[in-house]
Order: structure tokens, then C-alpha cells, then sequence
């Protein structure tokens, strides 16, 4: 059974970039979300980035202007840029896909991937960032 397969993750120094991939093929032109969450052993999970099936994308406030979610269509591969990083962004990061939960009573529309409704998700891939 095809699955989601997350890689790029490593080691690097405080301030340093990694790029997140994961192979979504099993999703091609559905409408569903995909995205990334990040989970620490005991915690609850966290979401990270989120695109939905109309290109609307959402960032963690905690990091937001520090990533990037992208999607190459032709590829089917999902991305998740990660610039400037800090320790405290170290963890386990998951890809992801599931239900969206949409909010339009404001401008642009809200929506993130819903970490209570996920179809899949992949084994994740550790990122650690040292001061």
C-alpha cells in the first residue's frame, strides 16, 4: 500500500535551512489537504504548514515567516521550506493529508489540515536544530 513518505530532515546549526519533501502521488487531484505537523514524544501534535485544494495555505504563528509550503504538481511531491531555524523548532515532522477546516467569515478564507481528521500521515523525519 502506497504510503507518505517524508524525507530532508537532518541536523543543522541555529539560523541554518533544511527543505522538507514527501511524496503525495496517492492524492493527485483529490480534494483533500495536505500539510505538515510536527510531534514530541508525550505532546500533542502541532501543526506546522497546511495547503488546501484551492492553494490556501496556513503557517504555525511560531513560524510563519520562517517556512514555506509548496507542492509540485507535476511530481506529486509536497514541500516544506524551513529557513532561519532555532532549537527550539527540533522534532519529529510528519506529512500529512486529510479533511480541512475552512473559515470564511473573514478575508481571505482560513483553512489548515484538520489533525483530527487525517486519512494518512508518513513515519516523519527528525529535524534538530543545535545552537
Amino acid at each position: 500500500q502506497e504510503h507518505l513518505a517524508e524525507s530532508g530532515g537532518g541536523s543543522v546549526q541555529a539560523g541554518g535551512s533544511l527543505r522538507l519533501s514527501c511524496s503525495v502521488s496517492k492524492y493527485a487531484g483529490r480534494r483533500i489537504c495536505l500539510g505538515w505537523f510536527r510531534q514530541d514524544p508525550g505532546k500533542e501534535r502541532e501543526g506546522v504548514a497546511s495547503l488546501d485544494m484551492d492553494g490556501r495555505i496556513s503557517y504555525a504563528d511560531s513560524m510563519k515567516d520562517r517556512l514555506l509550503i509548496s507542492k509540485d504538481n507535476a511530481k506529486n511531491v509536497l514541500y516544506l521550506q524551513m529557513n532561519n531555524l532555532k532549537p527550539e523548532d527540533s522534532g519529529m515532522y510528519y506529512c500529512a493529508a486529510g479533511g480541512c477546516h475552512v473559515n470564511c467569515t473573514r478575508t481571505p478564507c482560513y483553512s489548515a489540515l484538520r489533525l483530527d481528521a487525517l486519512d494518512q500521515w508518513g513515519q516523519g523525519t527528525l529535524v534538530t536544530v543545535s545552537s
